[in-house]
């Protein structure tokens, strides 16, 4: 089973827990260490040979180009996470498309290919903005990856599909949605294998979700993590107890574990684990998993 190993190309300055404490119009004063980051992800990655989908921040790709070039020189799938990191139900349709146009052009721009894969900022594609679908597929975009189907204070459709399926859109467009894995316990879905719930979650747990996704439930797993998580020296903020313990917690196990991760499971790009799919090779015709937006 190949599983999907993407990267939310962000800084430590620009994530949600700190986002009532840093303005986007100061990110500029902040000491930038996403670029080192992403080079030591990408060598760990040449290291064992393994592609990633890396979706990047448009504020990003506009303040390092060349960062975005070398990751797709490196043979990686560049997706699109939207330009100014701001959760959707913020938005409106109209502010959401100018930002998610604005980014998706500027990244093909530098890679010179089509940019087909979208996540949202903090998985905030919920019932409440459905509606998000239809602008992605009318902004070229067929893969996502935003749904996150757990229960949590910030993100989440609880009773959500857990595995890969096709959304019909209220226009009547498809998008092939792959959502961030789930365990199904105790009448309950929980998070595994990224961000907080990777650093949090000892490994042998970890290892033993993925492998049950993979070999009793028959589904390809999806991992992620953020530039920052492998990243114990970071300049510190000070936010909360509850942001400071979300943000920093296992930031120096993080490295290890993924590097673990590739040694234990096959990954490749969204893409890659998609066209394993009989239901992706279907594309929404009878007998594939459809959901409608």
């Amino acid at each position: 089973m190949l599983n999907a190993l993407t990267i939310d190309v962000e800084d430590y300055f620009q994530v949600e827990a700190f986002s009532s404490l840093i303005r986007y119009e100061d990110w500029d004063s902040y000491t930038p260490r996403v670029e080192q980051n992403v080079n030591r992800i990408l060598d760990i990655l040449e290291a064992y040979d393994t592609k990633a989908t890396f979706f990047v921040l448009g504020w990003i790709a506009q303040k390092f180009p060349d960062l975005v070039t070398r990751i797709a020189a490196g043979g990686h799938e560049v997706g699109c996470h939207g330009f100014a990191h701001q959760r959707i139900h913020t938005q409106t349709p109209e502010r959401f498309r100018l930002d998610v146009r604005q980014a998706r052009q500027r990244l093909m721009d530098q890679v010179q290919t089509s940019v087909s894969c979208y996540r949202a900022p903090s998985f905030s594609i919920v019932r409440e903005t459905m509606w998000a679908m239809d602008v992605l597929a009318e902004e070229g975009f067929s893969l996502d990856s935003s749904m996150f189907p757990v229960r949590h204070d910030l993100y989440g459709i609880a009773n959500g599909e857990r595995f890969p399926h096709w959304i019909k859109t209220s226009g009547g467009q498809m998008i092939f949605e792959f959502p961030p894995s789930t365990l199904r316990r105790w009448n309950n879905n929980w998070g595994v294998g990224g961000g907080g719930y990777l650093r949090f979650t000892p490994y042998p747990i970890t290892q033993w979700a993925i492998r049950s996704i993979n070999q009793i439930e028959k589904q390809p797993a999806m991992v992620y993590f953020h530039p920052w998580e492998i990243d114990p020296e970071q300049p510190q903020i000070a936010a909360s107890r509850r942001s400071t313990l979300r943000h920093y917690t296992n930031l120096s196990t993080t490295e290890m574990k993924i590097k673990q991760l590739l040694r234990d499971f096959r990954f490749t790009t969204v893409s890659g684990a998609c066209h394993q799919l009989g239901s992706y090779a279907s594309k929404g015709r009878p007998g594939a998993l459809v959901a409608s937006a």
